[in-house]
């Protein structure tokens, strides 16, 4: 009786030790000490790979500075915060920062704040943040799984805040605020805005789209609001990072900081027999389209009624980020 007594004892304690990883809860952050964790990170380790359910990491309210990675062998994680505004993961690198030990500098792509390697990832009220001064490139979200969703977030930055990384992947941002100075949403992904707010930081370009040749959207901004500094008068809704690059703003509102001309060419004429550039019932000082690029595309209704996340989200396997 006794050894049987010390078997299930030993089996209730290891049921408990793994309830954190193997069943679908919620794992709590807190820098104050109130949760499992005082780190975003611990929280992230604690997951166990390649999950089949549901799991929050809830984080309350306070400033993180971490450098994060989502593993690829994470999925089906949310990250929500307690409040968008005042749930801050923050980190300061920059594009040329000298690496320790080595004459190399840091480069854009080693510089983010948020990696994001694991599919089925959701970030929700909370902000992303790299907060480093304007000496280069600094990423604050850097993407590269497929079937990832950011609502209701702050993602903050000046040169290239968002990269979206590979092509092919599919990104979701609804209700965001997105704000940076030069080309600060960029790269080759596909990926959808839905009534987010986009704020230019200085005279310069939006996107920087890259999107394959053989890959039919790119970027697709939907019921956004395009705003800018108060000193901003002359940006671009964006250029070509790669030939081939897809970009539309549809049912927009665009503020006066937007050019006339709309569209940059990268400085190569070339670019312009490529460019996937569109817009279609844009509002605003800025939507004014009698002196857009003519290598850019005015949508037709017909032509904009076909475009909607389950069109531009069929690449192989369905995915409808709204279930």
């Amino acid at each position: 009786m006794k050894r049987t007594g010390i078997l299930l004892i030993t089996l209730l304690m290891c049921l408990c030790g793994r309830a954190a990883t193997d069943t679908p809860d919620t794992l709590v952050v807190a820098r104050d000490g109130s949760g499992q964790f005082r780190n975003i990170w611990d929280a992230i380790e604690d997951c166990r790979a390649f999950m089949d359910y549901h799991k929050v990491i809830y984080v309350k309210k306070g400033v993180y500075k971490e450098k994060l990675i989502i593993p690829s062998w994470l999925t089906n994680i949310e990250i929500l915060g307690e409040d968008r505004d005042e749930t801050v993961i923050t980190y300061d690198d920059h594009a040329n920062i000298r690496l320790e030990g080595r004459e190399v500098m840091m480069g854009t792509f080693r510089t983010y704040t948020v990696k994001v390697e694991g599919n089925d990832i959701t970030f929700k009220n909370i902000t992303i943040e790299n907060n480093a001064p304007r000496k280069g490139q600094a990423v604050a979200l850097h993407t590269e799984g497929d079937r990832l969703k950011f609502i209701n977030c702050r993602i903050l930055g000046n040169q290239d805040t968002v990269y979206t990384g590979v092509a092919g992947t599919r990104l979701y941002f609804a209700d965001c605020y997105i704000e940076g100075t030069t080309d600060f949403i960029f790269g080759p992904s596909t990926a959808w805005f839905e009534n987010c707010v986009i704020f230019s930081k200085s005279d310069s370009y939006v996107t920087a789209a890259s999107t394959p040749k053989d890959i039919k959207y790119g970027y697709v901004f939907n019921h956004c609001k395009l705003t800018a500094a108060d000193d901003v008068h002359k940006v671009c809704l964006g250029r070509p990072w790669r030939p081939y690059g897809y970009t539309l703003f549809m049912n927009c509102e665009l503020g006066g900081h937007i050019v006339p001309k709309g569209w940059h060419n990268w400085g190569k004429t070339s670019n312009e027999q490529t460019a996937r550039y569109a817009e279609y019932n844009n509002t605003g000082a800025g939507a004014n389209v009698k002196e857009r690029a003519p290598w850019s595309r005015q949508l037709t209704k017909k032509e904009a009624e076909k475009i909607t996340l389950a069109e531009v989200f069929a690449t192989g396997n369905e995915w409808n980020p709204l279930q």
